[in-house]
């Protein structure tokens, strides 16, 4: 992930489509994506979802509902969005967002081979974190 540079796009509008589940950003270059909640929830760039280090990313799963709740501006170069779920932590950068965005295909494909490879099913419950006992959210 590039930091920001100042060949990153602005977003010149962002727009969060409830019904249709997209967050619709327009950048300054003229491109227009929609990103679907459900992307930004698994891709979210949060430890929670990312983990510490390649390879501890914990793949999310029954998201396909969720909902964006909340989009608070993190200065002038990000967005922190509270999703239906609860998840607030991860903070999107105007890049990232693009990346979301130019990428979606390829990040569906990805998402499609890691739950194959995992043997899950992309609308399962989340597995409750190991040591949780019978399955009481803390």
């Amino acid at each position: 992930m590039a930091g920001l540079s100042n060949s990153t796009p602005q977003p010149t509008a962002i727009t969060v489509h409830q019904q249709s589940r997209v967050l619709e950003v327009g950048f300054s270059d003229g491109q227009t994506f929609r990103i679907p909640f459900e992307l930004m929830r698994i891709y979210s760039p949060s430890a929670e979802v990312q983990g510490h280090g390649p390879g501890q990313e914990v793949l999310q799963t029954g998201k396909r509902e969720v909902e964006l709740t909340e989009l608070e501006p993190v200065g002038n170069y990000a967005v922190q969005p509270t999703f239906s779920d609860g998840h607030n932590s991860g903070i999107f950068s105007w890049d990232y967002l693009y990346f979301l965005g130019s990428q979606e295909a390829q990040l569906w494909a990805q998402y499609e081979e890691r739950l194959q490879a995992a043997g899950m099913q992309r609308d399962a419950d989340m597995p409750v974190a190991a040591g949780a006992g019978c399955g009481h959210h803390h």
